[in-house]
């Protein structure tokens, strides 16, 4: 007797509940390795670019070369508005992508190449043709890190979970601004008053690159990239824009980017905080490395307690403390007539910095639907690049005209208006996300 044909079985599609359990398994089941992967990059690529955005080392050669607070503002305006540019193409590029990891390597790799060409230009070139080299660095550098910032920022939410950003940021942020902050007294000290090879600026510049590639590498050697249970449908960059008053629709989120643009726009001060020390102390090697040892060794004891009160409460408790905490170092700053109170206020203002970029860059990921997320980093760093370009240039043109204290005043003004919309407007998202 012959026997039955099987059954045709059919395959069913798992559902989206399924696929998104088998998404969170995957990230617990390579927490560890991704873990490892982003705390490396962090250290050591974070160290790098810590070098580059202090504000000490490159306020401080550009106002060697020019003499000029308004070419300071200018270099800085244009770097801010490189970050204006990219972010919403990098996101609409990204979005719609199972894996971001290969964009991620593209726009890390061409940030680390301008820090190249700055170095570069402090060694062979002269005269007004470095300055604008530089300058022009600076932008390229701008453009390629905000497109940087969507895609490793995408990257984070993807692989490490809400629990544990905290602690990652902290103790990756911890380590590196301890290696930054060592490699500041050393290069003010060692590089820069002994003009090393020829330029110590440049050797400065050239240590950055070798740490920020080091980070990379590590990143790319390291991580295991999930793919998502949905994404966005490809969309023409131009409906892009047309969906932006959707995402501020969230007033949650509308109230945050008016705190971010109110504190950003304080930022205004931040490149002429060493150059008004300067007006007090002698600017020399050894002072500009203790200066920018403070600044980044404050992140390095600071982003423990940002990191583990932020898992602990939410981020927005960690930003309503950096910004009291710039307010009361910016006062001291201003007041200070020797070297111990600005070294101070130095420390201050680098522990302010550190917990406001975490507390930012954290409360992002948590707001909204995750297949809007990188268009919604994109539209904050946008945001943040528009008023962080113009900043730095009223800055220079208010501290040439007007002098440094009204501007310092003025930056101080910002932060109280953001310190009034956080505590009024702007709720926990975490804890709104649960309710």
């Amino acid at each position: 007797m012959a026997e039955a044909a099987p059954e045709n079985i059919v395959a069913t599609e798992p559902t989206l509940a399924e696929k998104e359990a088998a998404y969170e398994k995957f990230v617990w089941a390579n927490l560890k390795r991704n873990y490892i992967g982003h705390y490396l990059h962090g250290m050591l690529g974070m160290t790098g670019f810590r070098l580059i955005n202090a504000p000490t080392f490159l306020p401080a050669y550009l106002h060697m070369l020019s003499g000029s607070n308004t070419v300071v503002g200018l270099g800085l305006a244009l770097q801010q508005l490189g970050g204006v540019l990219s972010p919403i193409v990098g996101a609409n590029q990204i979005e719609h992508r199972t894996k971001v990891m290969p964009a991620a390597l593209w726009m890390g790799g061409l940030a680390r190449m301008q820090i190249i060409g700055m170095a570069l230009a402090g060694w062979f070139l002269s005269g007004q043709s470095r300055v604008v080299a530089i300058i022009g660095f600076m932008f390229l550098f701008g453009l390629f890190m905000g497109t940087q910032r969507v895609v490793f920022s995408m990257l984070l939410a993807k692989v490490i979970p809400i629990s544990r950003r905290g602690r990652l940021q902290a103790w990756r942020n911890a380590t590196g601004g301890l290696i930054a902050a060592g490699l500041a007294y050393l290069a003010g000290r060692y590089f820069i008053d002994a003009n090393l090879f020829g330029n110590g600026y440049s050797t400065t510049f050239i240590f950055a690159f070798a740490l920020t590639s080091l980070g990379l590498t590590a990143l790319r050697l390291l991580m295991i990239e999930p793919e998502p249970p949905t994404v966005r449908p490809r969309s023409r960059l131009i409906d892009r824009f047309k969906d932006f008053p959707a995402l501020l629709a969230e007033k949650g989120f509308l109230y945050f980017m008016i705190v971010q643009m109110l504190a950003i726009t304080a930022r205004m001060a931040v490149p002429f905080y060493v150059l008004f020390a300067s007006s007090t102390i002698e600017l020399n090697g050894k002072n500009l490395g203790l200066l920018s040892l403070a600044f980044l060794g404050a992140d390095t004891i600071s982003n423990l307690v940002w990191g583990y009160l932020g898992d602990k409460t939410g981020f927005r408790l960690v930003m309503l403390l950096s910004l009291l905490v710039w307010v009361g170092s910016t006062v001291l700053l201003m007041g200070a007539h020797d070297f111990l109170p600005i070294f101070m206020a130095f420390f201050g203002l680098g522990a302010a910095q550190s917990g406001y970029m975490m507390s930012a860059g954290t409360m992002i990921l948590e707001f909204g639907e995750r297949d809007e997320m990188p268009m919604r980093i994109a539209f904050s760093a946008t945001a943040e690049g528009i008023m962080g370009s113009i900043g730095p240039l009223l800055g220079g043109v208010i501290s040439s005209t007007l002098g440094y204290g009204p501007m310092f005043s003025i930056s101080i003004a910002f932060l109280v208006a953001a310190l009034i919309v956080l505590i009024t407007l702007v709720k926990e998202p975490r804890t709104a996300r649960l309710a």
